[in-house]
């Protein structure tokens, strides 16, 4: 059981967590299931209204942050005894329309949600992770930063592609992460 570590309520970063290991474990404590893909969300809007569509919320749930949290915890629990939740939220979107305090309220209306479950005993975790901007590689790279002095305000970066930062590289890259540079050294 992939799980067994894990607190049952609980935000933390998806780390070696693979998102077909937590659908299985869900599936066999006969736990829900919700998973959102945000990878192509550009704001606050499009995050909200991914999220609702992913996990079969009421519209009114994609209005802000307070009306997700709401669409999580009281009509859920009304509707029955609930058997838990494993939530994952990939490539949260790690730009300028949606920076690092959007990112934290995204993350804190999750946490708010584990304790709202914690207080009727029911196991809630998320698992998130993030989407970062990356250069470009190769002659086309060379080739669209020498023509960055050209460029207008507003227009997009080289660095608009993203990519999902794994967990090993973030792991290899903490200063924090002692065995790793030791065993590198």
């Amino acid at each position: 059981m992939p799980l067994r570590s894990v607190k049952t309520n609980i935000v933390q970063s998806i780390r070696a967590f693979r998102v077909q290991d937590l659908q299985e474990a869900a599936q066999a404590l006969g736990h829900h299931f919700l998973y959102a893909n945000l990878a192509q969300a550009q704001s606050k809007q499009d995050i909200l209204d991914k999220i609702a569509q992913e996990f079969t919320f009421p519209a009114q749930a994609s209005k802000n942050f307070d009306a997700l949290y709401d669409g999580m915890t009281d009509p859920l629990h009304k509707s029955g005894p609930q058997p838990g939740f494993i939530v994952v939220l990939e490539h949260i979107p790690a730009h300028a329309k949606f920076d690092k305090e959007a990112r934290e309220q995204l993350l804190d209306i999750f946490r708010e949600a584990a304790d709202y479950w914690s207080d009727r005993k029911v196991p809630f975790r998320c698992f998130y992770s993030f989407s970062v901007a990356r250069a470009p590689s190769g002659e086309r790279a060379a080739a669209e930063i020498e023509g960055l002095e050209g460029l207008e305000e507003g227009e997009k970066m080289p660095t608009d592609k993203l990519v999902d930062v794994s967990p090993l590289a973030l792991r290899m890259s903490s200063p924090f992460n002692a065995g790793y540079w030791l065993t590198a050294a």
